[in-house]
C-alpha cells in the first residue's frame, strides 16, 4: 500500500494542476473580455460621443491613435517586464488599471479630458496583452502554442459581442456613458477575483534578465522584420475596420445604432472562434505561413469589394467575411518568431512583433478618419487596407522560405 502513495500523490498533483490551468486560463480570458466591454465602446458609440463632445472625424482619429501609440511604445517594455518578473502580477496591474480608466472615461465632457485617459489606457493595455498571452500560453504544451495564443483573444471578442448587444440598449435608455460605467465596475471585481484565484504555470520559468545587446540582436534577425511587417498589416486591418465600420454603416449606409450593434455582435461572435480555429489549423498542418497567406488573400479581396459595393445586405455579408479572417492568423503569426528563434525571452520577442502591429493600428486608426474628412467617403481608406493585404502576401512568401530554412538549421543566427 505504501508503494501506491507516490502514484496517488502524482495523480493528485496532476488533477490540481489541471484545475489550476482551467481556472487561470478562464479568469484571464474573462478579464480580457471585461476590458473589451469597458473600453471597446469607443468605436461602437463614436457617433454619439462625437455629437456629445463636438469632435471632428480627425479628432476622433487622434483619440484612437493616441491610445494605440502609447500601447505600441509599451510592447517591448511590457515583454521585458513579463520575462523579468513573470506575467501574472503584471496582468493584474494592467487589468485593474484599464477598468479604472474606462470608468473615468464615462465622465469626460471635453476632448482634452479624453486625451490623458486614452493615453494611459494604451500603456496599461500593453501590461495586459503580452503578460496575458504568455500566461495562457505557458499552460499549454509547445506543440499547441498557436492554439493557445488564439484562445487568449477569445475573451476580447466575446466581450465585444456582449457590448454590441447590451450597449446600444443601455445607451438608448441612458446615454453612451452608461456602458462604460457599468462594465468597468464589473471588470474591477473580475480583476480582484483574478488576483485571488489565478496561478503561474508550474512549467513556466522566469528568464534571465535580457541586456541591451540581446535587445539589439533581435533587430538582426530577418524573421523578426518579416513577421513585424505582417503584424503591422494585421492590426492595421483589424483596427481600421473595427474603429470605422460602425461610423461607415451609420454615415454612409444609414444603418441605425441598434442594428449596427447587432452587426458588430455577430462579427465578434464570428471572430472569437476564428482565433482558436486558425491556431488549431496551423498546429495541425504545422504550416503557419499557409494559414497567414490564405487569410490575407481573402481579406484583400473582401475589403476591396467593401469599398465598391452599395447594397447594404452584401456589405453586411462582406463585413462578416472580414470578421472571420481578420484574426484567423493571429496565433500562427505570433508563433513563428518564437518557433524559429527558440527564444528564451518570449516576452520580448512577442512584444517586438506586437510593436509593429500597433503602429499599423496607429497609422490606420488616424488615416481612415482623415481620408474620410478629405475625400468625403470611406472608400479610399478601405482601398488602402486592401493594398496592405497584398503587401502582406509578399512578406508571407518570404517568411515561409525563411522559416523553412531556419528550422533545418540547428541554431538560428542573426542575418
Amino acid at each position: 500500500m505504501a508503494g501506491d502513495r507516490p502514484t496517488e500523490t502524482l495523480a493528485t498533483q496532476r488533477e490540481s494542476s489541471r484545475k489550476d490551468r482551467v481556472l487561470t486560463v478562464s479568469i484571464t480570458i474573462s478579464c480580457q473580455g471585461f476590458q473589451a466591454l469597458a473600453i471597446g465602446g469607443l468605436a461602437l458609440f463614436l457617433p454619439k460621443i462625437r455629437a456629445d463632445l463636438g469632435l471632428s472625424y480627425t479628432q476622433a482619429g487622434v483619440l484612437f491613435s493616441l491610445a494605440t501609440l502609447a500601447y505600441a511604445l509599451m510592447q517591448m517594455p511590457a515583454g521585458f517586464l513579463a520575462d523579468r518578473f513573470g506575467p501574472r502580477r503584471l496582468f493584474f496591474v494592467g487589468s485593474l488599471g484599464m477598468d479604472l480608466l474606462a470608468f473615468a472615461f464615462g465622465w469626460v465632457t471635453a476632448f482634452w479630458m479624453a486625451l490623458p485617459i486614452l493615453a494611459m489606457a494604451g500603456v496599461l493595455r500593453a501590461l495586459m496583452f503580452i503578460p496575458g498571452l504568455l500566461l495562457v500560453a505557458s499552460w499549454f504544451p509547445p506543440a499547441r502554442r498557436a492554439t493557445a495564443m488564439g484562445v487568449y483573444t477569445v475573451g476580447g471578442f466575446l466581450g465585444t459581442v456582449v457590448l454590441s448587444l447590451a450597449g446600444p440598449a443601455l445607451a438608448g435608455v441612458y446615454s453612451w456613458r452608461a456602458p462604460f460605467l457599468l462594465f468597468s465596475s464589473i471588470g474591477i471585481l473580475a480583476s480582484l477575483a483574478y488576483l485571488r484565484l489565478s496561478k503561474e504555470s508550474p512549467a513556466s520559468r522566469r528568464s534571465e534578465p535580457i541586456d541591451v545587446n540581446d535587445l539589439v540582436a533581435l533587430f538582426r534577425y530577418r524573421v523578426m522584420w518579416l513577421a513585424g511587417g505582417i503584424q503591422y498589416i494585421r492590426l492595421a486591418v483589424v483596427f481600421g475596420l473595427q474603429a470605422w465600420v460602425p461610423s461607415y454603416l451609420a454615415d454612409e449606409k444609414g444603418v441605425s445604432l441598434p442594428v449596427i450593434g447587432a452587426i458588430v455582435a455577430v462579427s465578434g461572435a464570428i471572430t472569437a472562434p476564428s482565433n482558436f480555429l486558425g491556431g488549431y489549423v496551423s498546429d495541425r498542418l504545422k504550416n503557419p505561413p499557409l494559414v497567414i497567406g490564405g487569410a490575407l488573400l481573402v481579406l484583400g479581396v473582401t475589403i476591396a469589394l467593401l469599398a465598391t459595393v452599395n447594397n447594404v445586405a452584401v456589405v453586411v455579408g462582406l463585413i462578416f467575411v472580414t470578421a472571420l479572417f481578420q484574426q484567423f492568423y493571429f496565433g500562427p503569426l505570433f508563433s513563428v518568431p518564437v518557433e524559429v528563434l527558440r527564444s528564451r525571452n518570449a516576452g520580448v520577442a512577442t512584444g517586438f512583433g506586437n510593436t509593429f502591429a500597433n503602429f499599423g493600428a496607429l497609422t490606420f486608426g488616424y488615416t481612415v478618419g482623415a481620408l474620410k474628412d478629405v475625400s468625403g467617403g470611406f472608400s479610399a481608406g478601405f482601398y488602402a487596407l486592401a493594398g496592405c493585404c497584398a503587401v502582406g502576401l509578399v512578406l508571407t512568401v518570404l517568411l515561409a522560405r525563411l522559416r523553412s530554412t531556419a528550422l533545418r538549421a540547428p541554431v538560428p543566427q542573426p542575418t
